[in-house]
């Protein structure tokens, strides 16, 4: 998953209902902590951007006191290893624990204890008068034979014993719709509380952990196994309870009737346990398998999806849609072999139930030719045989309903159970003025431990000053603002803000002194001014317009139908890649920043916004510690210190004149971009 899609902030809350909204469907709202962590949504094409809005939205008046700091919607830069961040998760699955999972989903179901304890009392209840009415029939059906037999039959009788039974089956099916419904609000509930509980870990995990994993699998973990288990979880308390009570209430029942005749029926429980326990087995593994490839395979259509313009334009369509027949070819594969045993099973269970269902007949008919048994008790018993099959058969497919949702329950376990980044320090400190010096003192990172990115590193930087950092990829750029924001610990060393070490502050406190600008610009649904004031929740209309004008922005967004009340979507409603960097700059402004971090800020931007950009940069830098990461070295000629890395260390560090005139990596990067340019240094 890419760094730069996990938003990291402090308690913030929605501007707009349209951006509470946004923020519910993705699943990630949380009214105690909005939103502490944010996966951002897919991108669309392209070909399906709307045009500008031009719907007003009502706004309320704003408060132009209690002025409240937050962080202004910061990101966390792409991951710089020298390659791809979006590593898969290993196809291997670890030995499926059923026992474990299932125990831990059904504690799971804790707050809910009460409507359990009814569902299965209505269960109870349910059952037991369902398996009253064969024996009442089968006593209906001695009187008939018996009045038959004798001249004489008594209707009336006949009559109000079946009126009981008629009774006795609607207070049945009430039982079992009152406890339909409550397992499916039940399971929702569940589902609720587990989404919440995956949202809120996912703003406890480390970034190396969306490392390894794609977004689409994180994602499919989230949303699919969240709803196989609720699904899984209904089945299980209006199915599967009521299918192992009903066995055990026929059983009893046959055994009273006739010990032999209930031998017989029993006698094939040991090849259906044998059947249910291997086949089971083997199918659990491979219902892990269909939801991992599940996982891979969404990973992949959201890749295509969001990436639709640049696979056309590359010419990948074909690769694209070998990858995609690839994975969903395995998905396939994984779902018939999943399938496929569980198939098996069922239609095992129903040659046995029939087989047993011709014994039962044939010898109980001997039985009641010989007077052992009368002809209800017989023909009760065969209704309870089939009352014994189905339950029995339907447990054993509903079997693989369990296997499956226990399986997702261990995705979704092994995302809660993830390990989870440091925690802020429980009396966190506070500087009492951030000026803006920043100091790292001999800062060591690795995202691997055999591989070590940034070692031995020192570094200041002044209050005021801009700090220009270069170099290749894979050098460490970012990832050196990234220790900054505290997006990674390092694992030597450490790092100041005013002689305060970052560790010791929260990582709220710390982001709200800091503002970022990043080339990949990200924008809600909501109104223009809702995305300027993100970070500043309590901003009038007028703060909002005055940020605006210091980014030079407020002259496009008045030529919008509704101005700063214009209404836009994630993609920025049809703004321009300029304008939508604009608004950025304009959030930055709003949240008055002590430090400013730039990332490739300018590098999609047009010749003619790239001047406006330029110039808002320059004034939102005044009077603040700012980091620049660039690649475009025209746009750090006046940077106060360039830092140029190679291989996570300093190699040089000076002004740009200074640089160019010492001849080294600088000078050679320099040389490769301007390529025109005299070869000869620049006089110091």
């Amino acid at each position: 998953m890419p760094l730069r899609r996990l938003l990291l902030g402090a308690r913030r809350r929605h501007r707009s209902p349209a951006a509470a909204r946004t923020c519910r469907r993705a699943g990630r709202h949380d009214d105690r902590r909005c939103c502490s962590a944010r996966l951002l949504r897919p991108r669309r094409g392209p070909h399906r951007r709307p045009r500008r809005g031009s719907r007003r939205r009502q706004r309320h008046p704003r408060r132009t006191h209690g002025r409240q700091r937050d962080v202004p919607g910061d990101r966390a830069l792409p991951a710089d290893r020298g390659g791809s961040s979006g590593m898969t998760a290993d196809p291997k699955q670890k030995p499926s624990d059923f026992r474990t999972s299932a125990l831990r989903l059904l504690r799971s179901l804790g707050p809910d204890r009460p409507t359990v304890a009814i569902c299965l009392a209505l269960s109870l209840v349910s059952v037991a008068l369902s398996v009253s009415v064969p024996m009442i029939l089968g006593h209906v059906t001695d009187l008939v034979v018996q009045g038959a037999g004798g001249g004489r039959v008594d209707f009336a009788q006949v009559g109000r014993i079946l009126l009981g039974a008629a009774v006795l089956v609607l207070v049945s099916a009430a039982c079992a719709l009152g406890r339909g419904r409550m397992a499916q609000a039940l399971s929702q509930r569940a589902a609720h509380r587990l989404r919440e509980q995956a949202s809120a870990k996912t703003a406890r995990l480390p970034l190396s952990y969306f490392d390894k994993r794609t977004r689409g699998e994180v994602l499919s973990r989230v949303t699919n196994d969240v709803d196989n288990i609720a699904l899984t979880l209904q089945q299980l308390l209006t199915k599967i309870v009521v299918s192992v009570l009903s066995v055990i209430g026929v059983l009893g029942m046959m055994l009273w009737l006739s010990p032999l005749l209930t031998l017989i029926a029993v006698v094939m429980l040991p090849l259906a346990a044998w059947a249910t326990t291997g086949f089971g087995k083997r199918a659990q593994p491979r219902f892990a398998e269909q939801q991992a490839a599940t996982g891979h395979l969404n990973s992949h259509i959201e890749e295509m999806y969001t990436g639709h313009d640049q696979i056309l334009l590359f010419g990948r369509a074909e690769h694209s849609k070998r990858a995609f027949d690839e994975r969903n070819d395995a998905q396939y594969a994984a779902g018939h072999r999943a399938q496929f045993l569980s198939g098996v099973i069922e239609p095992v269970m129903a040659f046995l139930g029939h087989l047993n269902f011709v014994l039962i007949a044939v010898i109980g008919g001997l039985r009641v030719a010989a007077g052992a048994m009368s002809i209800g008790d017989i023909q009760a018993f065969i209704t309870y045989t089939l009352q014994f099959n189905n339950p029995l058969t339907q447990s054993v497919a509903l079997a693989n309903i369990v296997q499956s949702g226990v399986a997702s329950a261990e995705r979704v376990f092994e995302l809660l159970d993830a390990e989870e980044q440091e925690p802020d320090p429980l009396t966190p400190a506070r500087p009492q003025q951030v000026r803006g010096r920043v100091a790292f003192e001999r800062v060591a990172f690795r995202y691997e431990a055999a591989k070590p990115l940034i070692e031995d590193l020192s570094l200041t930087v002044e209050p005021n000053h801009t700090l220009a950092i270069v170099g290749p990829t894979g050098a460490g750029k970012t990832t050196l603002v990234n220790l900054l924001l505290r997006f990674y610990e390092p694992t030597a060393g450490r790092i100041t803000l005013d002689g305060t070490d970052i560790a010791s502050m929260s990582r709220a406190e710390l982001r709200g002194h800091i503002g970022m600008v990043l080339q990949d610009t990200w924008l809600f649904e909501g109104t223009i001014a809702d995305n300027i004031a993100y970070g500043v929740p309590s901003a009038s209309q007028d703060d909002i317009v005055r940020a605006g004008r210091a980014a030079r922005a407020d002259h496009f967004i008045r030529t919008l139908p509704d101005g700063y009340d214009t209404l836009i979507d994630e993609d920025g409603g049809g703004l321009s890649a300029g304008e939508r960097q604009l608004l950025t700059i304009a959030r930055a402004f709003l949240t008055e920043p002590s430090i400013l971090v730039l990332d490739e800020a300018t590098s999609s931007v047009d010749t003619r916004t790239e001047a406006l950009v330029q110039r808002a940069m320059a004034d939102l830098r005044q009077g603040r510690t700012s980091f620049v990461i660039a690649h475009r070295l025209s746009t750090i000629r006046d940077a106060d210190t360039i830092l140029v890395m190679e291989d996570g260390r300093i190699a040089e560090q000076g002004t740009h004149r200074r640089l160019l005139a010492a001849g080294g990596v600088y000078a050679r990067l320099h040389a490769a971009q301007f390529t025109s340019a005299p070869t000869t240094p620049e006089p110091v």
